[in-house]
Parts: structure tokens; C-alpha cells; sequence
């Protein structure tokens, strides 16, 4: 669901971006994905454990309003269904994750030499 919320707003952008913006933004896509996942996985050695999103669904006493058959209003309680996301502490194999660290850092470099690359093309391809 995070990613959703963080993915809608960039495709919304990305329908207003010049056709080089576009290009240097497929690019360096996975760069961008590596690097966020780097982050997630120094957070999680940090804290030492990882943390899950969850959904919980929750209900919540409210108060409603109605409308009689005459045109007078009143009110009444009512019960309203919300959802939330909370984050759930998950507990993490550390030697593992400082392994799969390891892999994403490595993969990372690769991936921006190969992304500088193409960053270079888009723009021979697309001047300003």
C-alpha cells in the first residue's frame, strides 16, 4: 500500500515530464529501487529487527445524521469501518541481512554504471 501511495504521485508527474525527463526516469528506475531497498535494509540492522506493514481494520463510534420523512433532522450513533496500516516489529535473521546488504550494494554499483550510461544516451537522444 506504501508503494502505491508513493508510486501514484510519480506516474501523475511523469505525465507532465519532457520525453528526456522520461527517459533519464526509466533510467534510473532501478537504481532508485536498490537504493530505497539499501535504506530499508541499514534501518533494519540498525534497529535489528525488521519492521512489517499490516493492515488492521478498526471500528469507530461516531455520531450520524439523519433526516425525518417531515424535513426535521436528528441524530443517532453510528459505527464507522476504518483501516490503518501499522507497522509490526518482525524479527530478522541479522547475519542474513547484512549478507543480502552486501549483494544489494554490490548490485547497486552495477546498476548506476549502466544507468549513467543510458543517462548519457537520453540526453544525446533528447537535447534541450
Amino acid at each position: 500500500m506504501r508503494r502505491a501511495l508513493i508510486i501514484l504521485p510519480l506516474l501523475a508527474l511523469a505525465a507532465c515530464a519532457t520525453p528526456r525527463e522520461q527517459c533519464i526516469s526509466g533510467a534510473t528506475r532501478d537504481a532508485r529501487v536498490l537504493g530505497s531497498l539499501i535504506s530499508e535494509t541499514q534501518g533494519n540492522l540498525a534497529r535489528g529487527y525488521a519492521l512489517e506493514q499490516r493492515q488492521e481494520i478498526r471500528t469507530v463510534r461516531g455520531s450520524c445524521q439523519g433526516r425525518n420523512a417531515d424535513g426535521s433532522t436528528f441524530v443517532f450513533s453510528c459505527d464507522e469501518t476504518e483501516t490503518v496500516n501499522v507497522s509490526v516489529p518482525v524479527a530478522i535473521d541479522l547475519n542474513a541481512e547484512r549478507a543480502k546488504l552486501a549483494s544489494l550494494q554490490e548490485r547497486f554499483v552495477q546498476t548506476q554504471a549502466a544507468s549513467d550510461q543510458a543517462i548519457a544516451q537520453c540526453i544525446a537522444v533528447h537535447p534541450e
